[in-house]
Protein backbone atom coordinates (compact mmCIF):
# COMPACT_ATOMS: atom_id res chain seq x y z
CA UNK A 1 0.00 0.00 0.00
CA UNK A 2 2.82 2.34 0.89
CA UNK A 3 4.50 1.71 -2.48
CA UNK A 4 1.27 2.49 -4.31
CA UNK A 5 0.89 5.83 -2.48
CA UNK A 6 4.51 6.82 -3.14
CA UNK A 7 4.16 6.01 -6.85
CA UNK A 8 1.00 8.11 -6.98
CA UNK A 9 2.77 11.08 -5.41
CA UNK A 10 5.90 10.87 -7.54
CA UNK A 11 4.32 10.10 -10.91
CA UNK A 12 3.28 12.92 -13.24
CA UNK A 13 -0.45 13.56 -13.62
CA UNK A 14 -2.16 11.67 -16.44
CA UNK A 15 -4.20 14.68 -17.55
CA UNK A 16 -3.91 16.61 -20.79
CA UNK A 17 -2.38 20.05 -20.93
CA UNK A 18 -4.71 23.06 -21.06
CA UNK A 19 -5.61 24.25 -24.57
CA UNK A 20 -3.10 26.67 -26.06
CA UNK A 21 -3.54 29.99 -27.82
CA UNK A 22 -5.12 28.35 -30.90
CA UNK A 23 -7.96 26.96 -28.81
CA UNK A 24 -10.44 29.50 -30.14
CA UNK A 25 -10.78 27.37 -33.31
CA UNK A 26 -13.64 25.52 -31.60
CA UNK A 27 -15.35 28.85 -30.96
CA UNK A 28 -14.98 29.84 -34.62
CA UNK A 29 -16.40 26.48 -35.71
CA UNK A 30 -19.28 26.95 -33.30
CA UNK A 31 -20.06 30.40 -34.65
CA UNK A 32 -20.09 29.03 -38.21
CA UNK A 33 -22.35 26.24 -37.05
CA UNK A 34 -24.73 28.66 -35.33
CA UNK A 35 -24.90 30.85 -38.45
CA UNK A 36 -25.65 27.84 -40.71
CA UNK A 37 -28.18 26.60 -38.20
CA UNK A 38 -30.10 29.89 -38.19
CA UNK A 39 -30.04 29.97 -42.00
CA UNK A 40 -31.35 26.41 -42.33
CA UNK A 41 -33.79 25.97 -39.46
CA UNK A 42 -34.16 29.37 -37.84
CA UNK A 43 -33.99 27.69 -34.44
CA UNK A 44 -31.94 25.35 -32.28
CA UNK A 45 -30.84 21.96 -33.53
CA UNK A 46 -31.99 19.02 -31.43
CA UNK A 47 -29.67 16.00 -31.41
CA UNK A 48 -30.57 12.49 -30.29
CA UNK A 49 -27.58 10.23 -29.61
CA UNK A 50 -27.94 6.46 -29.96
CA UNK A 51 -25.21 4.05 -28.91
CA UNK A 52 -25.82 1.09 -31.20
CA UNK A 53 -23.13 -1.08 -29.64
CA UNK A 54 -19.93 0.95 -29.39
CA UNK A 55 -16.99 0.81 -27.00
CA UNK A 56 -18.05 4.26 -25.64
CA UNK A 57 -15.02 6.07 -27.05
CA UNK A 58 -17.23 8.15 -29.36
CA UNK A 59 -19.67 8.87 -26.53
CA UNK A 60 -16.86 10.35 -24.44
CA UNK A 61 -16.01 12.75 -27.27
CA UNK A 62 -19.69 13.61 -27.83
CA UNK A 63 -20.08 14.31 -24.11
CA UNK A 64 -17.06 16.61 -24.31
CA UNK A 65 -19.13 18.86 -26.60
CA UNK A 66 -21.21 19.74 -23.54
CA UNK A 67 -18.29 20.67 -21.29
CA UNK A 68 -17.41 24.31 -20.56
CA UNK A 69 -14.64 24.40 -23.19
CA UNK A 70 -16.83 23.48 -26.19
CA UNK A 71 -20.23 24.39 -24.68
CA UNK A 72 -22.47 23.21 -27.50
CA UNK A 73 -25.53 24.93 -26.01
CA UNK A 74 -24.18 28.43 -26.70
CA UNK A 75 -24.31 27.69 -30.44
CA UNK A 76 -27.93 26.58 -30.43
CA UNK A 77 -27.42 22.82 -30.29
CA UNK A 78 -28.78 20.61 -27.58
CA UNK A 79 -29.21 16.93 -26.86
CA UNK A 80 -32.74 15.59 -26.45
CA UNK A 81 -34.01 12.43 -24.79
CA UNK A 82 -36.79 11.68 -27.25
CA UNK A 83 -36.42 11.04 -30.99
CA UNK A 84 -39.76 12.82 -31.46
CA UNK A 85 -38.00 16.10 -30.62
CA UNK A 86 -34.83 15.43 -32.65
CA UNK A 87 -33.61 16.85 -35.95
CA UNK A 88 -30.38 14.84 -36.03
CA UNK A 89 -29.78 11.23 -35.06
CA UNK A 90 -26.14 10.79 -34.02
CA UNK A 91 -25.36 7.05 -34.06
CA UNK A 92 -22.19 5.59 -32.60
CA UNK A 93 -20.71 2.15 -32.88
CA UNK A 94 -21.46 -0.80 -35.08
CA UNK A 95 -25.12 -1.73 -35.06
CA UNK A 96 -25.52 -4.92 -33.09
CA UNK A 97 -28.28 -7.31 -34.10
CA UNK A 98 -30.01 -6.56 -30.79
CA UNK A 99 -30.01 -2.80 -31.49
CA UNK A 100 -31.04 -2.90 -35.17
CA UNK A 101 -34.79 -2.80 -34.52
CA UNK A 102 -34.46 -0.15 -31.79
CA UNK A 103 -32.42 2.02 -34.18
CA UNK A 104 -35.04 1.60 -36.93
CA UNK A 105 -37.83 2.57 -34.55
CA UNK A 106 -35.89 5.58 -33.30
CA UNK A 107 -35.37 6.74 -36.89
CA UNK A 108 -39.06 6.21 -37.72
CA UNK A 109 -40.11 8.23 -34.64
CA UNK A 110 -38.20 11.32 -35.77
CA UNK A 111 -40.14 14.09 -37.52
CA UNK A 112 -39.07 15.37 -40.93
CA UNK A 113 -36.68 16.87 -41.85
CA UNK A 114 -34.38 14.35 -40.24
CA UNK A 115 -30.70 13.64 -40.68
CA UNK A 116 -28.57 10.70 -39.59
CA UNK A 117 -24.88 10.97 -38.78
CA UNK A 118 -22.76 7.83 -38.36
CA UNK A 119 -19.99 8.63 -35.91
CA UNK A 120 -16.63 6.89 -35.93
CA UNK A 121 -15.12 4.09 -37.94
CA UNK A 122 -17.45 1.54 -36.37
CA UNK A 123 -20.48 3.54 -37.49
CA UNK A 124 -19.24 3.45 -41.07
CA UNK A 125 -18.72 -0.28 -41.57
CA UNK A 126 -18.55 -2.00 -38.19
CA UNK A 127 -14.90 -1.12 -37.61
CA UNK A 128 -12.91 -3.72 -35.73
CA UNK A 129 -16.17 -5.52 -34.92
CA UNK A 130 -17.11 -6.09 -38.59
CA UNK A 131 -17.78 -9.69 -39.48
CA UNK A 132 -18.86 -10.68 -35.98
CA UNK A 133 -21.97 -12.81 -35.68
CA UNK A 134 -23.43 -10.18 -33.32
CA UNK A 135 -23.01 -7.21 -35.69
CA UNK A 136 -25.61 -6.22 -38.30
CA UNK A 137 -23.06 -3.86 -39.89
CA UNK A 138 -22.54 -0.12 -40.01
CA UNK A 139 -25.34 2.37 -39.45
CA UNK A 140 -26.14 2.51 -43.19
CA UNK A 141 -27.07 -1.19 -43.07
CA UNK A 142 -30.07 -0.28 -40.89
CA UNK A 143 -31.07 3.35 -41.59
CA UNK A 144 -30.13 5.85 -44.33
CA UNK A 145 -27.05 7.88 -43.42
CA UNK A 146 -26.59 11.51 -44.48
CA UNK A 147 -23.06 12.02 -43.14
CA UNK A 148 -20.20 9.98 -41.74
CA UNK A 149 -17.69 11.51 -39.31
CA UNK A 150 -14.51 9.38 -39.44
CA UNK A 151 -12.19 8.68 -36.55
CA UNK A 152 -11.64 6.24 -33.75
CA UNK A 153 -12.97 8.20 -31.95
CA UNK A 154 -13.43 11.53 -33.73
CA UNK A 155 -12.49 14.49 -31.54
CA UNK A 156 -15.06 17.16 -30.61
CA UNK A 157 -13.70 19.53 -33.27
CA UNK A 158 -14.30 16.88 -35.95
CA UNK A 159 -17.84 16.44 -34.63
CA UNK A 160 -18.45 20.19 -34.92
CA UNK A 161 -17.01 20.19 -38.45
CA UNK A 162 -19.32 17.29 -39.33
CA UNK A 163 -22.38 19.17 -38.09
CA UNK A 164 -21.31 22.20 -40.14
CA UNK A 165 -20.90 19.99 -43.22
CA UNK A 166 -24.36 18.51 -42.67
CA UNK A 167 -26.04 21.90 -42.38
CA UNK A 168 -24.05 23.30 -45.31
CA UNK A 169 -25.08 20.39 -47.51
CA UNK A 170 -28.69 20.87 -46.42
CA UNK A 171 -28.43 24.55 -47.40
CA UNK A 172 -27.16 23.57 -50.83
CA UNK A 173 -23.62 24.92 -50.58
CA UNK A 174 -20.39 23.07 -49.82
CA UNK A 175 -19.14 23.29 -46.27
CA UNK A 176 -15.59 23.80 -45.04
CA UNK A 177 -13.16 21.00 -45.69
CA UNK A 178 -12.95 18.77 -42.64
Amino acid sequence: MRRFLLEGLLRRPLTEAAPGAGADAAGELGETLARDLRARLGRSLAIRVVDAGSCNGCELEINALGNPFYDLERFGLHFVASPRHADVLLVTGPVTRNMAEALRRTYDAMPAPKWVIAVGDCGRDGGCFAGSYAIAGGVAAVVPVDLHIPGCPPDPTALLQGLIALLSAANGHPGPSA
